[in-house]
């Protein structure tokens, strides 16, 4: 029986200082705002889903959540100087992008089974550009398996140029609009059929997370976007 993934013992450490910090950096370059605090279901497993414009994303979501979140980053950032440091002193999980990676699967089902919440981006990547693109099947893979509540997160504001404004002096404003949690379908029992509705899994977090967000950011998602309830 292989090893059941834990965080290293000290991202106990690291995590609230890196927090702290990139937090504050925030606060001073821009406006933070967050909204739908009280849907979070603290204290248990769930699967925060997000739309990924910039590199902003991640860390502004994570040090602004109103609980520890674990994540994943892709595995050729970690071999850069300042990111990469900042990603394994989180304790963040590599990931091998277009790729099928069992151990990242399993890595995110031993934290979800543990009780820890995941946030990822169904995406598998920056799409540059504030309209979503198409989610990866492989997401909803690991949605159906994880069989917890998805928590659809809208991000707005965290732009490309959002750092570079903040260093200029214009306090840019970035929001975290957090909607209610929710339960996908089970999967089919037919092997075939649970195949395609991978996609759909993925597709429907995609349109809750639409429902969140401003019409420009919608992207493929505009014509069937769930707004919140």
């Amino acid at each position: 029986m292989s090893e059941v993934y834990r965080p290293p013992a000290y991202t106990r450490f690291t995590r609230p200082l890196l927090i702290t910090v990139v937090r504050a950096i925030f606060k001073t370059l821009g406006r933070v705002t967050v909204t739908g605090v009280e849907n979070v279901p603290r204290g248990r497993a769930y699967i925060a889903a997000l739309n990924h414009v910039s590199i902003v994303d991640p860390p502004v979501a994570l040090c602004f959540w109103p609980e520890t979140l674990n994540a994943i980053g892709a595995v050729d950032v970690f071999d850069k100087p300042i990111q990469g440091q900042l990603l394994k002193l989180y304790g963040t999980i590599p990931v091998h992008r277009g790729e099928y990676d069992r151990v990242l699967i399993d890595k995110i089902l031993d934290l979800l089974k543990a009780g820890q919440p995941v946030m990822i981006a169904p995406e598998g990547g920056r799409s540059h550009v504030k309209a979503m693109r198409r989610a990866k099947p492989g997401v909803g893979f690991i949605l159906q398996k994880a069989d917890v509540p998805v928590v659809p997160v809208g991000l707005v504001g965290t732009t490309q140029d959002s750092i570079r404004r903040g260093l200029r002096g214009e306090r840019p404003s970035i929001e975290i609009r957090i909607g209610k949690p929710f339960m996908l379908p089970p999967a089919p029992s037919d092997p075939a059929a649970r195949r395609g509705a991978r996609q759909q899994a993925a597709d429907l977090v995609m349109r809750h997370i639409a429902g969140l967000l401003p019409e420009e950011y919608r992207g493929v998602y505009a014509e069937d976007a769930i707004p919140p309830a």
